[in-house]
């Protein structure tokens, strides 16, 4: 194993030691916390491994918080808290607001003075953990952490490689949190720019607009089709792009501009001509696959398990998307999926779905004001992987590596 990373901080060359957690402190947890004890509201928030990072599970009485935090352990202000069960790993640094952790499942390393919380967030993130046990669900037991080995430079690296990574923890929660802020917003507006069921106008409208909404079904305004079939196992580093259906959940907003998929083509292969609306024809749930996207850019192919809609003229392309994806129509066409493990959509499914259209002008104008949070989304989520990118990179080149 090498005793030093590919890159340092200038002015630091002393190797780095390996040691075991077991050198440093021992493993503690809070007392474990029994259901009855529990409440749905409280004075002090309590979290099981399910909630660790997130929303409380549940509420204990300030009686019972204080009585156990004076007589069993209980973290410190900058303590790293880790999951030992389950996702084995996870980190949360205890900030010092009154919480109570439940037993075993969220552990801490209880240590001296030789190493700084700072670097040891970080190092969980590096080490291989030691004899892992379970298969449905893993365990980390205390006797195993304690074994586990990890390199340690001396304090002052520490703290470098500490202030770091926090830094780029900071970009990448930064990002994702206005990510998540604008979808929220994004989400907020759709309900009220586009009108709900029973009504012929939004409660939100651009100045100038009066006129009541049309309802049609998609069948009156629109041609449908079929991609053709492709797998994963298909995807080449390089050739011509194509839109596999799972990516709709996973990557793509309302509007695809950049698809970063690419295969080999097949004789018999669709090809976009621009402005085609997919929905994607299979998936885990109804709410998955009852949603749209507009494909502006011809040339791309589109896989096997998607439906293709190609609406006429007096329709914007991203608007008919969103129609699809949001309110009434969406819930319609969740109601339209069948089966149990994985569900179907078809285009006879969707041809029967009724949408309601403003004029084409304003259906232009709510696609733009729409576009600009996708634009927002995209950018914010761009940013949060390239920056975990770089801090991949660097967790590689900044600690020592196994020979």
């Amino acid at each position: 194993m090498a005793n030093t990373p590919n890159v340092r901080f200038k002015g630091f060359t002393d190797d780095w030691e390996q040691r075991k957690f077991g050198d440093i402190g021992s493993v503690a947890m809070c007392k474990r916390i029994f259901k009855e004890e529990t409440s749905d509201e409280g004075d002090i928030p309590f979290y099981k491994i399910g909630t660790f990072g997130g929303e409380p599970d549940a509420y204990i009485s300030r009686e019972l918080f204080e009585e156990y935090r004076a007589k069993f352990s209980y973290p410190k202000d900058g303590d790293i808290l880790l999951s030992a069960s389950g996702t084995i790993g996870r980190i949360v640094e205890y900030d010092g607001k009154e919480a109570y952790f439940q037993d075993s499942n969220i552990v801490w390393l209880s240590h001296d003075d030789s190493v700084s919380n700072k670097f040891l967030k970080v190092s969980y993130s590096t080490v291989k953990w030691d004899g892992i046990e379970g298969s449905t669900i893993q365990r980390l037991y205390n006797d195993n952490f304690l074994k586990t080995r990890f390199m340690i430079p001396k304090f002052e690296e520490q703290e470098k490689l500490g202030e770091y990574f926090g830094q780029l923890d900071n970009l990448i929660t930064l990002h994702q949190r206005k990510c998540d802020e604008v979808k929220q917003l994004k989400k907020f507006m759709l309900q009220k720019m586009f009108p709900k069921n029973g009504e012929l106008i939004p409660e939100i409208r651009f100045a100038g607009f009066i006129e009541n909404w049309e309802q049609h079904k998609l069948k009156e305004v629109a041609e449908f089709s079929k991609g053709s079939g492709y797998s994963k196992g298909d995807l080449t580093d390089t050739g011509t792009p194509i839109i596999l259906y799972g990516r709709l959940y996973t990557k793509y907003e309302t509007i695809i501009r950049e698809v970063d998929t690419f295969v080999s083509p097949k004789s018999g292969s669709v090809y976009s001509k621009g402005g085609e609306v997919i929905v994607p024809a299979s998936g885990e749930t109804a709410e998955d696959i009852a949603r749209a996207s507009v494909v502006v850019n011809a040339g791309v192919l589109l896989g096997g398990d998607l439906n293709i809609i190609s609406p006429n003229d007096n329709i914007n392309s991203a608007f008919l998307a969103l129609s699809i994806s949001n309110g009434t129509s969406q819930k319609e066409l969740a109601k339209k999926a069948q089966g149990k493990s994985v569900v179907h959509i078809h285009n006879e499914e969707i041809k029967a779905l009724d949408i309601s259209f403003p004029s084409k002008l304003e259906q232009d104008k709510i696609t733009a004001y729409f576009s600009e949070f996708d634009h927002l989304i995209t950018l914010h989520q761009r940013k949060c992987d390239d920056l975990k990118e770089v801090k991949r990179f660097m967790l590689q080149n900044m600690f020592p590596q196994k020979g």
